[in-house]
């Protein structure tokens, strides 16, 4: 991207709240996202020419009813030449948004819409979460007979973590305040009541070393964003969220066959995405980093270069990411305290990032923000993705 930096933008973004809703289809989830986002975006909707929906995990029957185009037809969508799904899981925000950007560089398309939506809350039973989340991403062969979970796959890179940097228990429950704090001030986040430490070390243990308010909870939801050409952008909004920076690293398949169970490939995605973006950690003015569990928000926070390595948990304790901190972080709540809806948590993050640098987040809203970097990653963890958004093109 280095060449093509802030040719295309983010100028529109719509999403539901997180929650528990049985009476509603996640079709309604992806309608209502996608007409805000083209609201938001002020822009007509035969403008749109290329739809790129996302899988839904709750059902193979919906994502390919997306995949085929219904979004087009009940959206009333006349101007649409393609349409194409893009899933990596956790990662799928990340990579639609590169290839929308390409298309619109390369002028294969004027103004692309993204859309998710899933029903992960009420739309699979206790089990079927359980079975879901014991088999995506991990090994049929060797990981699944022997009882792997995302939550066991944290509480290894946890244990790890802590034996080589040191990382207390309260440091990791400080990721979960952090978060929450936020999500107190997001009227789309699920978890909006205030934690303390004390009740997270408190909670029943999970997986050891991992406790169950250090897990992420399953939700319903929802999102939208709208990708133009940055020319076009500037005719829509005086702030759009300019696409500056990418950068991405594909680690492992399984869990069991990645090298560094506390590093993996950000400190590659971020130095490519910085120097596509001629920034550095310093000039980043609010973190949006995938959460699942706290873990993995301290590992990215310093593999993106905002903290020393293993001093990121003092941050967090100290407050610098809360609201009013000198390094604001997960604004919208996270997967911790906004909820898991899917492939939409780093959807989330990413229209977080936009929604900060567009000075749309409301109470949430960091003063002066230029520069917001997001971070995606899918299966277990299986890849680092990094983009840098901004209201200037440095």
């Amino acid at each position: 991207m280095s060449n093509h930096r802030g040719q295309s933008a983010i100028v529109g973004i719509g999403e539901v709240p997180t929650g528990r809703f049985p009476e509603r289809g996640a079709i309604a989830f992806a309608l209502e996202s996608a007409r805000a986002a083209i609201v938001d975006a002020g822009i007509r909707k035969d403008e749109i020419d290329f739809v790129i929906p996302t899988g839904a995990l709750f059902s193979a029957q919906f994502s390919n009813e997306l995949t085929t185009g219904r979004l087009v037809e009940e959206l009333g969508l006349p101007g649409v030449t393609s349409n194409c799904q893009v899933f990596s899981g956790g990662s799928s925000s990340t990579n639609a948004l590169r290839i929308a950007s390409a298309l619109v560089e390369t002028g294969r398309a004027r103004c692309i819409l993204f859309v998710h939506a899933d029903k992960l809350g009420t739309g699979l039973t206790a089990q079927g979460g359980i079975d879901l989340f014991s088999t995506a991403g991990i090994s049929s062969e060797w990981e699944v007979p022997f009882g792997q979970h995302y939550s066991t796959v944290a509480a290894l890179a946890t244990t790890r973590y802590k034996y080589e940097t040191g990382c207390t228990d309260e440091e990791l429950s400080a990721v979960c305040v952090s978060n929450r704090k936020w999500a107190q001030l997001n009227p789309h986040a699920f978890f909006r009541t205030p934690l303390t430490i004390d009740e997270v070390m408190a909670s029943k243990m999970l997986s050891t070393p991992l406790r169950a308010k250090q897990s992420n909870m399953l939700f319903d939801g929802g999102g939208a964003f709208i990708v133009t050409s940055a020319t076009r952008a500037r005719d829509l909004t005086d702030r759009p969220a300019y696409v500056l920076g990418e950068g991405g690293a594909v680690t492992h398949f399984v869990y069991s066959q990645e090298a560094d169970l506390t590093r993996f490939g950000w400190a590659r995605a971020a130095q490519e995405a910085y120097s596509a973006a001629g920034i550095g950690p310093g000039d980043i003015d609010v973190a949006e980093i995938y959460d699942s569990y706290p873990i993995y928000q301290l590992i990215a926070f310093e593999e993106l270069g905002l903290a020393e390595r293993g001093a990121a948990g003092a941050m967090f304790l100290r407050g610098d990411t809360w609201p009013g901190g000198r390094m604001p972080t997960t604004t919208d709540g996270g997967m911790l305290a906004k909820g898991h809806i899917g492939a939409g948590g780093s959807v989330s993050l990413l229209i977080e990032a936009a929604r900060q640098v567009m000075g749309k987040a409301g109470e949430r809203q960091v003063p002066d923000v230029r520069f917001a970097i997001e971070t995606a990653t899918g299966g277990t963890y299986m890849d680092a993705q990094v983009t840098i958004l901004g209201n200037v093109v440095p």
